[in-house]
């Protein structure tokens, strides 16, 4: 029972994620976060979708990842880089999300997308399943060169900002703020939700040892 509740929280959670990135694609002249300015600038320059090109650049992160410190790299690692993908695509197929108006309307959509976006991230990362490919590949750069992740994360994300920006990818106010609105709902809905989490593992496991002590008795 425990197990199926940690996978109904990450499905739940990078179902919540995907459409905070849906939401913040479909605003944006905006600005969007760094690693979707690079799939939005692959899509206007090759093709196919922006969730394809988020399966694919995750898939290659997972393969570096495999060669840095494959530790990090879990069955919720390949889930994520294709249920991503997949339901960014859904998103922007079926037009359940706002699209852009040109109005102040877009700020606030952007906002809840990056708002679905921590909060998402933060659910389905507590759910202990595994974490992201992008997540795995800065952790096991830190690992690797000894540096603290945040710095990794910076250089990372700036770096892949850069690329992006030079292919022509959408660049504005809101790149800078994502990091700013979207770690700290990330990190309460995290602990937050880790918690509930650790305490229902708790539960049952304390339920198996009564079972087991009864059975033996």
């Amino acid at each position: 029972m425990e197990r199926l509740f940690r996978w109904l929280l990450f499905f739940g959670g990078v179902f919540v994620f995907s459409g905070g990135i849906a939401l913040a694609v479909n605003m944006q002249h905006l600005g969007i976060h760094p690693w979707d300015v690079l799939n939005v600038a692959m899509f206007d320059m090759v093709g196919f979708t922006v969730g394809t090109w988020n399966i694919i650049i995750s898939f290659l992160l997972i393969c570096i990842c495999f060669f840095l410190d494959r530790s990090y790299i879990k069955a919720g690692t390949f889930l994520n880089a294709l249920l991503v993908g997949l339901f960014v695509d859904f998103y922007h197929w079926t037009g359940l999300l706002p699209t852009a108006t040109d109005t102040w309307l877009d700020i606030l959509f952007i906002l809840i997308g990056i708002c679905l976006m921590g909060f998402g991230g933060g659910v389905y990362n507590a759910a202990g399943i595994g974490s992201g490919p992008r997540d795995g590949f800065m952790l096991s750069l830190a690992d690797k060169f000894g540096a603290p992740i945040g710095r990794v994360r910076i250089i990372t994300e700036s770096s892949v900002l850069v690329l992006g920006l030079l292919i022509g990818g959408p660049v504005f106010l809101f790149t800078f703020v994502f990091t700013v609105i979207q770690s700290p709902i990330f990190q309460v809905t995290y602990v937050k939700v880790g918690k509930m989490v650790l305490k229902k593992t708790y539960k049952q496991n304390q339920n198996q040892k009564e079972r087991n002590t009864q059975a033996s008795s």
